[in-house]
């Protein structure tokens, strides 16, 4: 694994600003035209800080002009929990001692057909590392039966290749997210202690890979706590900039997910306050309005209240990160990391409509996509 960044990603003549700069500087970048890395930096500095009314201002009228009052909802289902990777801050890593599981073909359509009946029309598939027995063919099967039900399939799964890539595109999945966890080689190599996630470099181009093989859009994220967290947001930046470059045509989103409390008891080196988290993702929507913006259940209710619609503008809810639990109910503790947000889908619906927002379980974007190829 190099330990050298990529020619495009080097956060560092940005992070100086980020630590140094003042009110004069935040009063710049709130008022640019064309904000891009040399805003976003001041965005994330202490003196950003003390101001962030203003940043959580503009990001709510800049999320408002650009995305209306939705917020799109999606659902996880995790299909698989074996790995081969010793991720330290991962309660999938093959160290930890638990039971295993995959679902098998009539679990993942009982699991399916239950959230079909909850009304979600977006799914994101999720397993560990490309094992026996969870390998692409069984990924490709299980993209097949969603595609028959939901309108988004998306998968956050293992790095694959541009020809399986493409498999899973005619299979009829839309998209995939992959984090890259830490943008910091020297960070990563220390944090992923075997197993194929080793490779800095053939994960950091999976996302090209995937959108050279035809699948629409890709999530992008790290995992924050792992590195300095400006330097991450900073490095993410560059990341979104550098594909939508290359893919103009593509949909690209991040997402700001921090360490939550797994099988094996990590502790982040660089934990993150929910100040510093409202300031990087309103930083972020400020700094590129149109980009889609996640936020997961990892993160509390009161929090997940407050920003919504201030910078994030799509959710996940009833979330399960077992393998399973939504058909039978029968969740148990040791999932991929503890879920913070567990209210249902009524409350979580409820709530937004009280804030203005109006949630969105139907994308009407999948019903063009037959006639866009026809055409």
């Amino acid at each position: 694994m190099s330990a050298l960044h990529p020619d495009w990603l080097n956060p560092d003549r940005w992070l100086a600003c980020a630590r140094n700069a003042d009110a004069r500087n935040v009063q710049q970048a709130l008022t640019a035209e064309c904000p891009g890395i040399a805003e976003l930096a001041m965005l994330l500095s202490p003196a950003a800080g003390m101001a962030l009314d203003r940043l959580a201002t503009r990001a709510r009228f800049l999320t408002r002009r650009q995305f209306g009052h939705t917020i799109p909802l999606y659902v996880p289902l995790y299909l698989s929990d074996f790995c081969k990777n010793g991720c330290v801050y991962c309660g999938f890593a093959s160290d930890r001692r638990r039971p295993r599981r995959r679902l098998e073909r009539d679990d993942i359509i009982a699991e399916m057909d239950s959230l079909k009946a909850m009304g979600f029309e977006e799914i994101l598939l999720l397993t560990g590392e490309r094992t026996p027995h969870a390998d692409f063919d069984y990924i490709r099967a299980a993209v097949i039966l969603a595609a028959e039900r939901f309108d988004l399939v998306t998968v956050e799964v293992f790095p694959m290749t541009r020809e399986e890539y493409h498999g899973l595109s005619e299979a009829g999945c839309t998209g995939m997210t992959m984090y890259q966890e830490t943008y910091d080689p020297a960070v990563y190599e220390r944090m992923h202690r075997w197993g194929p996630k080793r490779d800095y470099q053939y994960r950091l181009e999976t996302p090209a890979r995937a959108l050279d093989a035809g699948l629409r859009t890709v999530g992008l994220g790290a995992l924050l706590g792992l590195a300095d967290p400006a330097w991450e947001v900073l490095a993410l930046f560059q990341h979104v900039q550098t594909l939508r470059k290359q893919y103009w045509r593509a949909g690209i989103s991040a997402s700001f997910p921090r360490i939550r409390p797994q099988l094996g008891g990590f502790t982040p080196p660089f934990p993150v306050s929910d100040r510093f988290l409202v300031q990087a993702i309103c930083a972020f929507r400020i700094c590129m309005p149109d980009l889609p913006l996640a936020l997961s259940t990892r993160e509390p209710v009161w929090f997940r209240d407050g920003i919504a619609g201030i910078g994030i503008n799509k959710m996940s809810i009833a979330s399960r990160t077992t393998v399973g639990g939504y058909h039978d109910g029968n969740a148990t503790d040791g999932g991929q990391f503890k879920v913070s947000d567990s209210r249902s889908i009524e409350d979580f619906c409820a709530m937004l409509k009280n804030k203005e927002l109006e949630p969105v379980f139907k994308n009407w974007d999948a019903a063009y996509r037959d006639i866009s190829q026809s055409a």
